[in-house]
């Protein structure tokens, strides 16, 4: 073939130089036509949208098309023009076509339209080549792109924490243990305990899962700082909302008090959607027709309003006093669930929902008291359909409140004695939140299943690709 410049699919579909030859490549997505002439739909990844490739027949010959069927490979050179069809301004008029690799129609798992998401979850290999799983990758690039964008155009700092770590963040217990130790004999102690000290670390590690308290540290010195990376929860939880690796956005900044906090959320949370619908529109119309006919109007709804700053008490006021029939029981002191946090957005307020000070004992160690003694500045951005987006809070700065805290849930302090001896030397007030990405990708597409938001899901039983 002749060696002519290549043009994405997304920037052909923008040209018009019409008449002159130029190169594409790509999937195809379909194939039709007659005895005279055959229609390709081609897609290379670059945009939801196919471009027409027009095969003449007579020039190519019925037996040269045959491989030419979905899921094939193609490279086409050929004369752009105005397209007599519907639905499309340019087409392509191939001079020369060079098949990469065919596709058996008989065994290739895309061949047909149609297939439920449960199937495709299972070939994981492929699904990227449908119009769905297209959208929501390129939609996961647009605001991986994005985060990095607001936070760089602020003055943050992008900080590297550590994957593995041996300390719980979270005090959640449920971690992925690291370890190079033969584990059919490994080392014991004269208590019969594996005898972590012969490991190569010297000690019991983990996956993290959070990088906020190495976060916290980037932020005692840079001022203001982000972390986004992968995290791990061993929690043996299948439901359309968990997953065993994940990925989340943490910003921590000195000197913030939890209204700085919110105010930070807020604004992030409303750059991040305004950037997906002026950079994804046709994916995020895509997504819209086909699986969520409110999508553009849920996230204007963000982008559009202001958000309420609501304290729990209140919140669990209004919760009480509704009269509506909850799943699971609403009093203080309870850890609020979805639908409790759905319904004062969606239903009370309609607006997304802030919710502030939350009773001690449902929220981390590190959160700052508050003077009444019951609850924390812990604050938690609500959204329609999703409930908890970020969770977040002030941190405990004083040494000597942060130690009482510890005490008092008999927290073992030994792996995080670096991060209490912050409050020692030069201590600030700060601030800052976790924002799961995958939940924000939840949000922006309009699935419903957090395993089709992520190329490759971590879960139960399932570590196949």
């Amino acid at each position: 073939m002749k060696q002519i410049k290549r043009f994405k699919i997304s920037e052909a579909l923008q040209l018009n130089n019409f008449g002159e030859e130029i190169n594409v490549k790509g999937w195809v997505r379909t194939r039709r036509g007659n005895k005279n002439v055959g229609f390709v739909a081609l897609n290379d990844g670059s945009t939801i949208h196919n471009i027409q490739i027009v095969i003449n027949i007579e020039q190519f010959g019925e037996e040269f098309l045959k491989p030419i069927t979905t899921g094939a490979c193609i490279n086409v050179n050929g004369k752009l023009v105005e397209s007599q069809g519907k639905g499309q301004t340019v087409e392509i008029q191939a001079t020369e076509v060079e098949i990469y690799g065919g596709a058996d129609p008989t065994t290739y798992p895309l061949q047909k339209k149609g297939h439920s998401l449960e199937f495709l979850r299972e070939i994981a290999h492929l699904r990227p080549r449908t119009n769905t799983f297209g959208a929501i990758f390129r939609m996961r690039h647009h605001m991986s792109y994005a985060i990095h964008k607001y936070f760089n155009d602020r003055e943050f700092f992008y900080f590297h924490t550590p994957i593995i770590t041996a300390s719980d963040a979270e005090g959640a217990g449920s971690m992925f243990e690291v370890t190079a130790l033969d584990l059919s004999n490994p080392p014991k102690t004269k208590e019969g305990k594996i005898d972590f000290s012969e490991d190569f670390f010297g000690k019991q590690t983990n996956l993290t899962v959070s990088g906020q308290l190495e976060g916290e540290l980037g932020a005692m010195a840079l001022g203001a700082i982000y972390t986004f990376g992968p995290t791990f929860r061993a929690e043996n939880s299948n439901t359309p909302r968990h997953l065993a690796e994940f990925w989340m956005i943490e910003p921590e900044v000195a000197f913030n008090d939890n209204v700085d906090n919110m105010n930070l959320a807020e604004d992030f949370l409303k750059y991040l959607i305004g950037y997906a619908l002026e950079h994804c529109k046709d994916d995020i119309e895509f997504l819209a027709k086909m699986y969520d006919e409110e999508l553009v109007e849920r996230l204007r709804f963000v982008v559009d309003n202001e958000f309420v700053r609501l304290t729990y008490t209140d919140g669990v006021k209004i919760l009480e006093e509704s009269g509506h029939k909850f799943e699971f029981p609403v009093y203080w002191g309870a850890d609020l669930q979805s639908e409790h946090e759905r319904y004062l957005v969606e239903k009370h307020f309609k607006r997304p929902v802030i919710m502030t000070d939350y009773p001690k004992e449902i929220k981390s160690f590190y959160m700052k008291h508050n003077e009444d003694g019951k609850t924390v500045r812990a604050m938690d951005v609500l959204f329609p359909k999703i409930g908890e987006i970020i969770g977040g809070s002030e941190r405990e700065s004083d040494y000597d409140k942060l130690m009482d805290h510890v005490k008092a849930i008999k927290m073992n302090t030994d792996p995080i004695w670096w991060y209490l001896e912050t409050r020692k030397f030069g201590t600030a007030p700060h601030a800052g939140f976790g924002l799961g990405f995958e939940r924000l990708m939840l949000f922006v597409t309009g699935m419903t299943n957090i395993r089709d938001v992520i190329p490759f899901p971590r879960t139960p039983n399932n570590a196949d690709f």
